[in-house]
């Protein structure tokens, strides 16, 4: 296997969002703005390297029986060392993304790769598989949040740096930072993402 092809592999082909067409819900919840959709994502990322590399790590260990709540409990340390970083350091964004961040225990992302790619690789390469679902995830969430933030208040300003303004010249669509504008949003992109696929299935058939 080749480690590039792997990583570009989470981003394009298997992103856990377009892809996979996991962790809808926090990615519909959380992406009212670009920053926390960024905040979201590394956090994701973080435990998804974190328990790809202690799942293949004691893969040879671990019974068959208890396998999955073994991947629990090590998906679970992960987040707490998530979540009281984020509490201690960002209060801001931890209290924006609320329950969303503990319940990245049962995100379907994470434990995902676990069963189908940690118990089944090395070390090495499931970590380059974290990293690129959790590239991956992490563009698709600046995307979603960057248009909605931006449909929504004219503004995009994570993190207090202000990329765009045009808060003067567009009517902000209040409802795009609600939950419809979450739902427009996605929809629009997987189909635009789904119609290129069937455009380069179409011409290599």
């Amino acid at each position: 296997m080749n480690p590039l092809s792997e990583f570009i592999r989470g981003i394009t082909k298997d992103n856990p969002t377009f892809g996979l067409v996991l962790g809808l819900c926090p990615t519909l919840a959380v992406t009212t703005s670009m920053e926390n959709g960024i905040g979201m994502a590394l956090g994701t990322m973080f435990v998804l390297v974190g328990s790809n590399m202690m799942v293949s790590a004691m893969r040879k260990q671990i019974p068959a029986a208890v396998r999955l709540p073994i991947e629990i409990i090590v998906i679970a340390t992960f987040v707490t060392i998530v979540d009281m970083v984020m509490e201690a350091y960002t209060p801001e964004l931890y209290e924006k993304l609320g329950i969303f961040i503990p319940l990245i225990v049962v995100n379907c992302i994470v434990i995902g790769r676990a069963e189908a790619y940690a118990l089944k690789h090395g070390v090495f390469y499931s970590i380059i598989d974290a990293l690129g679902e959790g590239t991956g995830f992490l563009l698709v969430l600046m995307l979603i949040g960057g248009i909605r933030e931006f449909l929504g208040t004219g503004i995009i300003d994570p993190f207090g740096v202000t990329l765009i303004d045009a808060s003067g010249i567009i009517t902000p669509a209040q409802y795009m930072t609600l939950s419809p504008g979450a739902f427009l949003t996605i929809a629009v992109l997987m189909t635009i993402v789904n119609y290129r696929r069937q455009q380069k299935a179409a011409k290599g058939g």
